[in-house]
């Protein structure tokens, strides 16, 4: 960074550290710098370390925190709740991400256009960051204050510190400090359209094209309409394949770039709106913004499945109002209409806060659909919160009929519950002798079905160590009742063990044991991830289990294999390759990426073999893609 292009900017030092001893002053300096024009706001970082710097990752949007790494936090409405993050380490990777409820939520797959860099200098390394105003949305006015804070990673002593604290959460943006006297003009570039072509060539079948697109137009500087036209999730990375030892259905990630924006709104604790139950998207529309205390998300969706069923309509719809100084209220309507009738809910949700600690979350859903009655969810969920320490009590009511309802546009795993669930968590810096971190937890449930029957109880306890040689263990054990077409009495025990789990290059191995639903059961696990070269990463995975008895063959093994090689940051080779004996599913997916205008307009070639739906076995041939995307 040249001394000349900064001088004379606003400089914040004097970094107070999050952990591991919260409170104190930051081991080592840090400056953070920051200036603002009509269109930008740059930040500039002098990091001082006298000691070899952690730069492994290359990956956009890793947790770069495993590394040295310094960070921005924008709450451009001054509203203490919402907010955004961009981090970059020594390396000039880059991670991004929306924040929420003051720091509970964080929508790490929300990208943006903006440019880092980073580099070595003789007191240890300087980062710069140039952020678009166009890429956020932002009180625009004269005079506008927004809430900022830097935050700084030492990998080598574990510490995290922020310019403003002590903060009780990491993310905690009602803690943020000012940046005050703002002219903040309305973004420049209001509307952006992305464009794509694709071809697809398959073994055995004829080649095939098509387009489509993606829009935005900012209304104003904090809300925006967005539009999609037969969008295309074919270079889109596979889920992974995973054990599911319960009866329930398994949450599977949101990896669709139209539904991303946002994303952060639908994280209740029962989620009415499940955007993985939309199969193919032809269209959609999505109206999301800030006005004033006011959050508001509509969006529609248009769907027909590649079986050939009936075209679905998707709508969901959420306003929030922010009140007292960091609590929200919102309500919520989620609907799909197929064949002429409407099936989902309409709810309500609020997030409180009483105090810096505590606080209660709560939620009243009413489902409508094939059934009318039964159609009831609520629960209500005091908690305490500090950095090192976790308590809460949730009692909850769900119908016996509300998933049937629900889940043909949300998910609900399981329904005709009255349940009371109650966890501790407590974490403590040792930092004396071997010991580094000591972290224990312990979680009871029970639940009845609305007769009064018991359905289900469960005891989980875990204490885990981090040791000061890098060496981390953890000790679990389960005890819980199962109430199906029979009673059933469940137990697990098992351990990890790993070494440098807090930064890229580690292993892991685990092992658990017990019985579960009338069998006996062994599962290992294992995980690896080491970077070959400085550009070359590579990672892991391996799951084997074995039932006894095993009428139904679902013992399996599955092994997850990725490698990144990055030639810049915008220019990258990914492979992922993943089996699944108890399916004879094997997939392999090849993806080489030019990012010619970050992060949207690129040009990608893709071959697969073997994709297919989650826990589905695949007789996708060979397959070549070939993508192209701009950016106006």
């Amino acid at each position: 960074m040249g001394e000349d292009e900064w001088k004379g900017a606003a400089i914040a030092t004097g970094f107070i550290q999050y952990e591991p001893r919260r409170g104190e002053p930051s081991g080592v300096r840090t400056e953070a710098i920051v200036l603002f024009d009509a269109g930008h706001l740059y930040v500039a970082f002098r990091v001082w370390d006298g000691e070899p710097i952690t730069a492994q990752l290359t990956q956009r949007d890793a947790d770069l925190f495993t590394d040295d790494a310094v960070a921005v936090v924008l709450d451009t409405t001054l509203d203490k709740r919402s907010g955004y993050y961009f981090i970059t380490n020594a390396l000039g990777t880059q991670a991004d991400g929306r924040i929420a409820e003051d720091g509970r939520t964080l929508d790490s797959n929300w990208d943006a256009p903006w440019q880092s860099a980073a580099r070595r200098t003789d007191y240890g390394w300087s980062a710069e960051f140039s952020l678009p105003l166009s890429s956020i949305k932002y009180a625009a006015g004269k005079s506008q204050t927004w809430g900022i804070n830097f935050g700084r990673s030492r990998r080598r002593t574990l510490e995290r510190s922020f310019w403003t604290g002590p903060l009780d959460s990491q993310w905690r943006v009602s803690q943020a400090g000012r940046i005050v006297e703002l002219d903040v003009p309305p973004p420049l570039d209001r509307i952006q359209v992305v464009p794509y072509g694709l071809t697809r060539m398959q073994e055995k079948m004829a080649p095939h094209w098509e387009g489509g697109m993606d829009a935005r137009y900012a209304l104003t500087p904090t809300t925006a309409v967005y539009a999609t036209l037969l969008p295309d999730f074919a270079t889109i990375e596979a889920d992974q394949e995973q054990i599911n030892l319960t009866r329930f259905e398994l949450t599977l990630p949101e990896k669709r770039q139209f539904f991303l924006e946002g994303q952060e709104q639908f994280n209740q604790r029962f989620r009415t709106f499940y955007s993985r139950r939309i199969e193919e998207i032809t269209a959609g529309s999505k109206l999301l913004g800030k006005q004033g205390p006011w959050t508001m998300v509509l969006l529609s969706a248009e769907s027909k499945p590649d079986s050939g069923g009936e075209r679905a309509n998707y709508t969901v719809a959420r306003a929030q109002r922010d009140v007292s100084a960091r609590s929200n209220v919102a309500i919520m309507g989620a609907n799909r209409r197929l064949e002429g009738k409407d099936q989902g809910s309409v709810s309500t949700d609020a997030n409180l806060f009483f105090t810096r600690t505590f606080g209660m979350t709560a939620q009243a859903v009413k489902s409508y659909g094939p059934f009318g009655h039964g159609t009831w969810l609520y629960f209500l969920r005091p908690a305490y919160d500090s950095p090192t320490g976790h308590f809460h009590v949730r009692y909850g009511h769900i119908g016996d009929h509300v998933a049937a309802n629900v889940n043909a546009i949300g998910q609900i795993v399981d329904d005709d519950r009255r349940e009371i669930d109650s966890k501790i968590t407590k974490i403590r810096w040792i930092r004396r002798g071997a010991f580094e971190q000591a972290t224990y937890d312990s979680n009871y449930n029970i639940y009845w079905g609305q007769t009064g029957l018991v359905r289900s109880w469960k005891v989980d306890e875990s204490f885990a160590t981090e040791f000061r040689n890098r060496i981390s263990t953890t000790l679990l054990w389960t005890e819980e009742f199962k109430r199906f077409e029979k009673n059933f009495r469940n137990r697990q025990g098992g351990f990890d063990l790993g070494y440098n789990t807090r930064e890229y290059q580690s292993v892991k191995t685990g092992l658990r044991f017990g019985r579960n639903f009338d069998a006996d059961f062994v599962l290992w696990t294992g995980a690896a991830r080491y970077k070959l070269t400085r550009k070359l990463s590579t990672e892991y995975s391996l799951q084997r289990l074995k039932l006894d008895p095993d009428p139904r063959r679902e013992s399996t093994w599955i092994h997850v294999l990725r490698a990144d090689q990055f030639f810049t940051k915008d220019l990258f080779l990914r492979v992922f390759f993943q089996t699944n004996s108890a399916i004879e599913r094997n997939n392999i997916q090849a993806l080489f990426v030019y990012r010619y205008l970050p992060p949207f307009g690129t040009i990608q070639v893709a071959y697969q073999r073997g994709t297919a739906a989650f826990g589905q076995r695949s007789t996708q041939g060979n397959t070549l893609f070939l993508k192209a995307t701009t950016v106006f």
